[in-house]
């Protein structure tokens, strides 16, 4: 007899994003911007969930959670990235995007209210690249079975000839 199963979904930790945590600046010197946050690149064809992660927002107060998300996408012209739904899980919020334009750096913009009276606001950068389609640009550097190198970004190595 065989019995029909539920499944929990988990969104993905391959595209969480965590805000960095709140250090105190020694007095007399200056606080440096840190690096802006990213997710790694999407496809045009891809819908995929993506997290952000405030929890170093809200450490030691164990009962503060996201209550209300405002999520806007730059830029926003016909046949950008979609933002499809939006939902928060304690103190992180999950987005779903899809579409966007090749070679287009999109920013995802968060307004984020917490439970007990917090507002955070935060930008993500996500490029969309042409994945599933890759085209090597002239002065890309090939092996000699005919792969690109790429760097950790997946960004094809450039010969300076």
């Amino acid at each position: 007899m065989s019995t029909t199963l539920s499944h929990v979904w988990k969104p993905s930790i391959a595209r969480l994003v965590t805000i960095d945590s709140f250090i105190p600046v020694p007095r007399g010197s200056l606080a440096s911007a840190p690096a802006p946050l990213n997710w790694p690149a999407k496809d045009p064809a891809d819908t995929l969930d993506y997290i952000l992660d405030i929890g170093p927002a809200v450490v030691g107060n164990d009962g503060d959670a996201i209550a209300t998300a405002n999520v806007s996408v730059a830029p926003n012209n016909p046949g950008d990235l979609v933002l499809q739904s939006t939902t928060a899980d304690g103190c992180r919020v999950v987005i779903w995007l899809s579409g966007g334009q090749v070679g287009t750096v999109y920013t995802v913009t968060f307004s984020l209210g917490t439970v007990n009276g917090r507002s955070i606001q935060r930008t993500v950068l996500l490029p969309v690249l042409s994945l599933s389609m890759l085209t090597a640009p002239a002065t890309a550097i090939i092996t000699t079975s005919g792969s690109v190198i790429t760097d950790q970004n997946g960004n094809p190595m450039l010969s300076s000839v």
